[in-house]
């Protein structure tokens, strides 16, 4: 894993003294980090980290980039949360794009070159001009454009064990009214993960205590080509045009045994069963946009237009060998397809207004259409005949189909000696549904007004106090409302509810931030208030042999916390970088458990999730580095999910300008571990997801084309 090289100053609370100098503030009241490390940007509503100088960020995945960034953690299947909430809009360049959404999100982290990434946004409390989806804020990923003039390019090629590479070739041309822009990338990845867990469940129907334990081994072998183009022209000095296109397909091996025991407590077990798993997976992601500038009659007056649209395939074919211990006869065997397609298209227009005295208006308009369609088919083998027969415990179509019509006013401007951004998106949304296998229809209506505001105010020459808050929501993903119950894994059930409401958030901070040469730092308070915030509960079935996952809301939750940040030199050789959030938080669990009437049940935790790295310069050449990531243990309302402790070693030696050697070894003391503890009256469940971290690496990064600018020293560090 990776971690930001160079975080610089988030927000603050409170001085602290500071050494160096900072730069002045720029257009709009934006403090601009000068460092030795990539740069940050803290603006009135949001916080920019520069990655495209990152040299070893061309090796990396989209994931390993976002978890460098601070208050952002990403795990090792690409689930993403911002300050501890897991749902996080991302959008690319601005735009909401169909691998970004729903089941395919993570895999799409994992699956996206950091190449192709030129700068990450974060927004914990977005403006009016971005949708209100996503209760844990906005990570705009934005991706590289042609800015030189002339025809430039260059390449990119790494080598890593166990047949691990990543490799991306580019090309550009700007001249005159014509811009032009492409890509090509090819990656390669090899995982093993181990997944073991104990269960001690109360059998329903009879009241016995049931033991139970299943052991995973999995086994994943990926290859992941790219490919993307962009082209605009101006059609005069007032209108412009522009197209673009991407394209990337992953395709590979997946394979599993996975051992299942239970019988009474104390007692030997009953049953043991061994099922062996050999799969392909394959999927693809496509986005095409064009979009339509115009310039107005006043100076920086602009009416925009742009049409998107994305999709999503999704192909997984799975062979199984179910094999009793002791064996009561032959083998049996049964296969699974699993058919994911989504489609998402947005049509916007946006009109922007600047007035005199620094003020500014935006005013826009947004559709959004989501189709998406699962189908899932599983078939048993007669072990006389052969013959497939359907399996009707893991068979079913479910179709889902989302509408939301936004408009948003936007105004910032000087007030006093603040600086204020205020804004107001309205949003209606239509849902339909519909369980074909089950002819179970479904959906809902509902229409929301989200207000955010803005201040900052410059102190000093370094300084910047600033406030924010905004109201947000979370709308269900299509899989949490299907009502079908999935019995793909029998001692791991899932189902979903068609009556799960959407989560309705406000969030509020505070801060205080200072940039300057020497040393760069800040602190921010927070708060986020939920309201039917999305959990799963799990629950004993089929006689406490196994359990049932399904989606409910919990009445309210809320946490807080304080983040803080700190970037800075030690002496001449050293240079480091620091950010975490001490946090608190509260759960709502009255509708999850037995309580009187009257009684409410509130489950809190106070934890640190902490981010470091200390680099080391011995000369101009070389590079060392050491990095630590600690994520706290973190609340559910039927237990908690453990803490995890990651440490990277790295070193880097510039051979030439244009080549480099890395060697890097992550998780040195093999702590991708991802416990969750289940503890209720009724079950009692240890769940470990062990993912084989420890890896070496050695690689070598040669680049061409026209010449760049000295690049700092960075590290790729394997998920």
């Amino acid at each position: 894993m990776k971690y930001l090289l160079g975080s610089a100053a988030l927000l603050a609370l409170v001085p602290v003294i500071a050494h160096g100098q900072a730069a002045r503030p720029a257009d709009g009241g934006e403090v601009v980090v000068t460092a030795d490390k990539p740069t940050a940007k803290v603006l009135i509503d949001r916080k920019v980290y520069t990655v495209s100088d990152d040299l070893q960020a061309t090796t990396a995945s989209a994931a390993e980039v976002l978890n460098k960034v601070p208050s952002v953690t990403v795990d090792d299947d690409g689930n993403i949360t911002l300050r501890g909430d897991p749902n996080v809009t991302i959008l690319i360049d601005g735009k909401p794009s169909a691998q970004f959404s729903g089941a395919t999100r993570g895999a799409s982290l994992l699956q996206m070159q950091a190449d192709d990434i030129e700068r990450v946004e974060v927004l914990t409390d977005p403006p009016a001009q971005y949708r209100a989806e996503g209760t844990g804020g906005v990570i705009n990923i934005v991706t590289k454009k042609t800015r030189k003039q002339g025809v430039s390019g260059g390449g990119q090629l790494s080598l890593g064990d166990q047949r691990r590479y990543a490799a991306s070739l580019n090309g550009a041309y700007n001249g005159g009214p014509l811009r032009l822009s492409g890509a090509l990338g090819l990656r390669q990845d090899a995982k093993e993960r181990l997944t073991p867990s104990t269960r001690d469940a109360v059998d329903p129907a009879s009241g016995d205590l049931v033991h139970s334990t299943e052991t995973i081994d999995e086994h994943f072998h990926r290859l992941t080509p790219s490919a993307k183009a962009s082209a605009d022209y101006d059609l005069d000095k007032t209108q412009s045009v522009g197209a673009s296109f991407s394209h990337r397909e992953q395709t590979g091996g997946r394979y599993f045994d996975q051992v299942d025991a239970s019988g009474p407590e104390a007692a030997p077990p009953s049953g043991v069963s061994d099922r062996h798993s050999d799969g392909h997976e394959w999927n693809d992601d496509t986005t095409i946009g064009v979009h339509f500038d115009q310039k107005l009659g006043r100076p920086g007056e602009t009416l925009s237009l742009a049409v998107q649209q994305s999709g999503t395939h999704e192909r997984e074919r799975y062979f199984y060998t179910n094999t009793d211990v002791p064996a009561a006869g032959p083998p049996t065997y049964d296969d699974l397809y699993l058919n994911l397609d989504l489609a998402k298209d947005e049509v916007s227009a946006d009109y922007d207004l600047p007035m005199a005295g620094d003020h500014e208006l935006r005013l826009g308009y947004d559709l959004e259409d989501d189709r998406n369609h699962f189908d899932d088919l599983g078939q048993t083998f007669d072990p006389v005949s052969g013959a497939p027969i359907s399996n009707p415990a893991v068979t079913n179509q479910f179709r889902y189909h989302q509408q939301v019509n936004a408009a948003y006013g936007q105004f910032e401007g000087p007030l006093g000696p603040w600086r204020l951004q205020a804004g107001l998106r309205l949003e209606t949304t239509h849902v339909d549904f519909l369980q074909i296998t089950q002819a179970l229809p479904g959906g809902r209506n509902d229409f929301g007004a989200y207000p955010s505001l803005h201040l900052e105010r410059p102190i000093g020459d370094e300084g910047k106090l600033f406030a924010g808050l905004s109201r947000r929501i979370n709308r269900p993903d299509p899989e949490a409302l299907n009502p079908f119950k999935d019995s793909q894994d029998t001692y791991n059930l899932r189902q979903g509810n068609p009556n799960l409401r959407p989560q309705d958030t406000w969030t509020y901070e505070v801060g205080y931030t200072v940039a300057a040469k020497a040393l760069s730092y800040g602190v921010t308070a927070y708060y986020r208030l939920d309201h039917d915030s999305f959990t799963t509960l799990t629950t004993p079935v089929d006689g406490g042999v196994a359990v049932l996952t399904t989606n409910v809301n919990l009445p309210k939750s809320q946490a807080g916390g304080l983040e803080f940040n700190a970037n800075g030199k030690l002496g001449k050789a050293f240079t480091y970088a620091l950010s975490g959030d001490v946090f608190y938080a509260q759960i709502d669990a009255t509708t999850l458990e037995a309580a009187a009437p009257g009684v409410t049940v509130l489950k809190s935790t106070t934890g640190l999730n902490l981010k470091a790295s200390l680099d080391y310069h011995p000369t101009a050449k070389d590079t060392a580095q050491i990095s630590l990531q600690r994520t706290d243990r973190r609340l559910t309302p039927q237990g908690y999910v453990g803490t995890i402790n990651l440490v990277n070693l790295g070193y880097r030696r510039q051979l030439r300008p244009d080549l480099a050697a890395v060697f890097t070894v992550s998780d040195l003391f093999d702590g991708q571990r991802y416990t969750r503890f289940i503890d209720t009256p009724q079950l009692r469940e240890t769940y470990t997801r062990h993912q084989l971290g420890r890896i070496a690496y050695v690689g070598l990064v040669y680049t061409f084309g026209t010449a760049k600018k000295a690049k700092p020293a960075g590290f790729d560090y394997e998920p």
